[in-house]
């Protein structure tokens, strides 16, 4: 595993000008295309609104960079001795512009990055988001070991979004056991009226979810019940991951944890799913 870290040059340089951002932006373009690709707008607007919010963070992100590599460290020793696992990437650490806190690459193993603007420093939080990032990195290495046809994969499918957020949110607890349960959907201490909510009304919840499946495009699901930007349903965002976690659960009863990580390569899979739900 190697640690790409941009943040120094963001902190030891920094002015208020979309010249500066963009200046940092092209000294690392692999990393910020795919950001700006999938993970936050490129436009002189985000850039200004963003350049406007770094005050009231800068001492944050300074104190989420003296803490996150450390944590990184210990997460991906209790993977490899929960799990046997070895992690052959690139971890990036960043300055963002207030899109995704962190996210893994469309690889089948991917890379990971970490947006320090919108992480919370405490290092309990860190360790769970770095931990819900390695899950879905382990879940890919695991299921290759298995011998899993990639291709049967339907990475656009929003069924398969709910199975890979229920998996990461699982080796989160698992990997940073004993945290007040809202963290490991929040990953901070503000997550407990949403969590609250969310058992409250599950069978609404699911059930909002499966009729969305049937008339909505997978893109307005994903902004819907995975973004941190959706929510208008219910007025809580990332609804998806709390039902992907309910989906993950109740397979482990049926088939037991390893079966069950793997299990997206499994017959009829999508249609099990959808049997759930409904």
């Amino acid at each position: 595993m190697k640690t790409l870290d941009t943040v120094p040059n963001f902190l030891e340089n920094y002015q208020p000008s979309i010249q500066f951002l963009r200046s940092y932006y092209n000294q690392f373009p692999d990393i910020f295309k795919e950001y700006f690709l999938y993970h936050c707008k490129d436009t002189d607007e985000r850039h200004h609104q963003s350049i406007q919010r770094y005050p009231q963070v800068f001492d944050s992100i300074q104190l989420v960079h003296k803490n996150i590599a450390p944590l990184i460290k210990g997460v991906e020793k209790t993977y490899s001795s929960l799990y046997d696992v070895t992690f052959p990437i690139d971890v990036n650490l960043i300055v963002g512009g207030f899109g995704s806190n962190a996210y893994t690459y469309r690889q089948i193993i991917p890379n990971v990055t970490f947006a320090l603007e919108r992480l919370s420093p405490e290092p309990s939080h860190l360790k769970v988001i770095i931990a819900h990032e390695f899950g879905h990195l382990t879940q890919n290495i695991l299921s290759d070991e298995a011998g899993n046809d990639w291709s049967e994969v339907d990475w656009k499918s929003p069924l398969t979004w709910l199975f890979q957020e229920g998996t990461a949110t699982h080796f989160s607890r698992k990997t940073v056991p004993g945290l007040n349960p809202s963290i490991y959907f929040s990953y901070d201490d503000q997550g407990e009226v949403w969590l609250q909510f969310a058992t409250l009304h599950k069978q609404e919840i699911k059930y909002a979810f499966a009729k969305d499946i049937k008339k909505c495009t997978p893109q307005e699901i994903f902004h819907e019940w995975f973004s941190i930007r959706g929510g208008s349903k219910f007025g809580h965002s990332r609804l998806g991951y709390f039902l992907g976690d309910l989906l993950f659960q109740e397979r482990i009863l049926q088939l037991g944890e390893m079966k069950t990580i793997v299990s997206w390569e499994d017959h009829g899979f999508k249609e099990s799913i959808n049997g759930w739900l409904t």
